[in-house]
């Protein structure tokens, strides 16, 4: 059972997700929507490919989720997380 405490961090992550994000902070996440696009498609290639190949597509796809979902939880300002 969640406590108070919990329940009001997890409506903070909510509300700061739905938040208006900066611009700069679209373009990363664009960027990390690429980055995990292309390492998705090197990973699923239909072709053999070395295994070092594989494993570079595995880390794009790793560093695009990352920088995708720290770029969403990014806000324009602290004002409209204390509402």
């Amino acid at each position: 059972m969640k406590t108070t405490n919990e329940k009001n961090l997890v409506q903070k992550l909510i509300q700061r997700y739905k938040a208006e994000t900066p611009p700069f902070f679209k373009k990363v996440r664009l960027a990390g929507l690429i980055l995990a696009a292309a390492g998705g498609v090197i990973i699923a290639a239909p072709v053999t490919l070395p295994a070092a190949i594989v494993t570079v597509g595995g880390y794009l796809v790793l560093a695009g989720t990352v920088a995708t979902a720290v770029s969403q939880a990014a806000t324009q300002d602290e004002e409209s997380l204390t509402q």
